[in-house]
């Protein structure tokens, strides 16, 4: 019989209490983001629940249940079906598009000002549509909505193509001058294209570039469903393989990581995210802007795409309930374009993500 081995005794002294401390540290933060998803889940759907229920014209519960059963309620089942329930929808996976976007650009940029609608894919993407609105003015039936898709993704891929020639690399603040230079440029296309619209066109397009989700369709819904469940699980994927990147790109390369590929996919997918969501329901002005740091406060300080996602669902639902219904009742029927109230919430965080990152940079210059 073989003498028994001696037991190895359990590493003890600092080393130990370090690995303990970093695997509560890693269990914390996991239960951190369980809890920042499950709560902004059940948040998001409180909200879409309001939103379909509440209002100037308001159903009961049991009669949603009744109405979403199939059974046909006159008027309630045309108000709940036709008009609440799609702009809940369209608001949940639009906000979603626009916050996993946002966290796309976030970590793969690493510069609080990069989203998909300060670099200008946003605004190629509303330029690509209104382009289309130009072309197919007057014609039978106008632009489809699959045409209206391809083109709001044909220009956001366009925008997003010129800011990475100009930039001439991924990351630093020359990728940010060069966005907001082909937004500027987008946005001018946008207002060019407009004056040559005849006034049934200029119309609709003018309510469309103002973010409103009142023409919303579920053709346009059903694209941007399909859209979302490829790009959102592509984009979790590259959302973690960015991951080493956060220590830097040599000690990334050390790790076998390959952030320039991997951040150059990441950027492809927000891109044609935002361009999906503004193909249904008009460019949101500072969504993503607005969803990722709120999403890392949520999270407590870690990037996670589907916390953002969540987030920037929760923001575009609650400002559609605000915006037509809140305001609407205060102002006696008149209501506000969802993408009002979202850029009316965002131009103050810009202006102090500007003076904040002005103030680090001073306080990081040498005297």
């Amino acid at each position: 019989m073989s003498p028994a081995l001696p037991l190895t005794a359990a590493p003890t002294g600092p080393s130990a209490d370090a690995r303990d401390a970093v695997a509560r540290l890693r269990r914390a933060g996991r239960r951190r983001l369980t809890l920042a998803t499950a709560g902004l889940a059940a948040l998001l759907v409180g909200l879409v629940l309001l939103r379909v229920t509440w209002g100037t014209y308001q159903v009961t519960v049991p009669d949603l249940v009744r109405i979403l059963g199939g059974e046909v309620i006159p008027g309630a089942s045309f108000i709940v079906l036709e008009s609440k329930l799609p702009r809940a929808v369209a608001a949940m996976l639009s906000g979603a598009a626009l916050g996993a976007a946002g966290a796309l650009y976030r970590r793969t940029l690493r510069n609080p000002l990069a989203s998909p609608d300060i670099l200008g894919v946003t605004s190629g993407a509303a330029a690509g549509v209104v382009l289309l609105l130009a072309v197919t003015a007057g014609q039978a039936g106008g632009s489809t909505d699959l045409a209206r898709a391809g083109a709001a993704l044909a220009g956001g891929a366009a925008a997003a193509a010129a800011v990475f020639l100009a930039a001439r690399s991924i990351g630093g603040e020359r990728f940010v001058v060069a966005g907001i230079a082909v937004s500027a440029a987008g946005q001018a296309v946008v207002a060019g294209t407009m004056l040559s619209l005849a006034q049934h066109d200029l119309q609709s397009a003018t309510v469309w570039i103002a973010g409103s989700l009142n023409g919303v369709t579920w053709g346009r819904i059903g694209l941007m469903a399909a859209a979302l469940a490829v790009l959102l699980p592509l984009g979790a994927a590259l959302h973690a393989a960015l991951a080493p990147a956060d220590v830097g790109p040599d000690l990334a390369h050390a790790l076998g990581a390959r952030p320039g590929p991997t951040g150059a996919a990441a950027l492809a997918v927000g891109a044609a995210l935002a361009a999906a969501a503004t193909a249904a329901v008009g460019p949101l002005a500072f969504v993503a802007l607005l969803a990722t740091p709120l999403a890392r406060g949520i999270a407590g300080g870690r990037p996670s795409l589907p916390v953002a996602a969540l987030t920037g669902a929760v923001l575009v639902v609650l400002a559609d309930v605000v915006a037509a219904e809140a305001v609407g009742l205060l102002a006696g029927g008149a209501a506000l374009p969802t993408g009002v109230l979202t850029g009316a919430a965002g131009a103050p965080l810009m202006l102090w993500l500007l003076l904040r990152q002005g103030a680090v940079r001073a306080g990081a210059r040498p005297a």
